[in-house]
């Protein structure tokens, strides 16, 4: 057997075994939802609204109800169009609004509650099978009071797609190949950085099949699934985008021609750093540069932590694919916090590090961070808002 499928699955009940984390994670976001309730109503604002009805959640609401098909041509002539966005949520939005009261708005936001909770309960299961259960509880807490962590809790796609994720890389780590593909190929129907998840499952399950032909033992038993998991990995994310160019009539490729109407493509990251440059132009703006400066540090540094401590690749593979596509995007640079908040494994060494601290200090350095996430968010939303 391979090193990924040797390793047991951690014993006991799943649900309860992961309890803690998950009380711990609603309790987060309750604090957050309040303060971000108590903020809006002090500015005569409805915090639901700001969860349900701005930003890219109407975008995802209206292909919900009326399908695709709408585009937005802006002043300075870039078109907008609703292809942009993949639609596993908008799917699941129309379902739950045909068979309940629900608008479409409403159903988003239901979806985005329950899937936050999987996603949660997905990070835990990595990060104990991984590290233990306490490094798996803290890493949970570490997702839930990131600075845009207000965002799990929108009627955005960000918290199905990292529910997916870690559930696929959950079953990669622990050898059910079958269901990593399923759930990869789920992801890739959710967003464009469903690719992350497809290349963690391609690398892993490529590593896993030389490691079984060096020993001898590349059986059809064992060969069948994991060549069935790797099949089904990208089929989401090729039928949208092929979908997509055949409704564009542009081809294959005319997934990326959407993107350019909305000026977002892969250019290496030239644009992020020019937009973080100039920032130090002026006194205040440079303060702004300097946060800049420091996140990126900060998230290299973390991953260069995690390769250094050998982390599992399929890990490896998906956090760095997920901070390239996030650091490396061409365009909408304030969205870039939210776009990384999937990349969950880059918080493995502070989970594993706050996990051997004193309880004492552990409960502190959460509860203080859950307290600054809560106001961050509720002022974010209240201004302007992730874009």
């Amino acid at each position: 057997m391979t090193d990924l499928e040797t390793r047991a699955a951690p014993r006991g009940p799943a649900l309860r075994r992961a309890a803690p984390a998950l009380l711990g994670y609603a309790a987060v976001r309750a604090l957050g939802l309040l303060t971000l309730a108590v903020w809006s109503a002090a500015r005569d604002k409805s915090a639901y609204t700001l969860l349900t009805a701005r930003w890219d959640s109407l975008w995802y609401a209206r292909v919900a109800e009326l399908g695709y098909g709408y585009e937005v041509r802006l002043p300075n002539g870039d078109l907008h169009s609703d292809l942009a966005f993949f639609p596993l949520l908008p799917w699941l939005e129309r379902g739950l609004a045909a068979v309940t009261p629900f608008s479409a708005a409403d159903a988003g936001f239901v979806v985005s509650l329950l899937a936050s909770l999987a996603a949660a309960w997905g990070v835990f299961a990595v990060a104990d099978h991984v590290h233990g259960r306490r490094a798996g509880v803290c890493a949970v807490l570490l997702w839930a009071v990131l600075p845009v962590g207000i965002v799990q809790s929108m009627a955005y796609s960000e918290s199905l797609f990292t529910a997916l994720a870690a559930w696929s890389l959950y079953a990669v780590l622990t050898g059910r190949w079958v269901t990593a593909g399923v759930l990869a190929s789920f992801a890739g129907l959710t967003r464009p950085v469903g690719l992350a998840v497809v290349a963690a499952v391609w690398a892993a399950g490529t590593v896993s099949f030389v490691r079984d032909r060096s020993a001898a033992r590349d059986d059809g038993a064992r060969l069948l699934p994991r060549a069935l998991g790797l099949l089904l990995a990208p089929f989401g994310t090729a039928a949208y985008v092929l979908w997509v160019g055949r409704r564009t009539g542009k081809g294959p490729l005319g997934y990326l021609d959407v993107q350019a109407g909305w000026r977002n493509g892969f250019d290496g990251g030239y644009a992020f750093a020019r937009f973080t440059a100039e920032k130090f132009t002026s006194f205040p703006s440079a303060l702004a540069g300097v946060g800049l400066t420091v996140g990126v540090g900060l998230v290299v540094w973390l991953y260069v932590v995690c390769v250094r401590r050998g982390q599992p690749l399929p890990l490896l593979v998906y956090s760095g694919v997920v901070t390239a596509l996030a650091l490396c995007a061409s365009s909408y640079f304030g969205s870039k916090p939210r776009l990384l908040m999937p990349a969950f494994p880059l918080l493995l060494p502070l989970a594993l590090a706050l996990a051997r601290a004193r309880p004492r200090t552990s409960a502190l350095v959460v509860a203080g961070a859950a307290v600054v996430s809560a106001a961050y968010g509720a002022f974010w939303l209240n201004g302007s808002g992730p874009p």
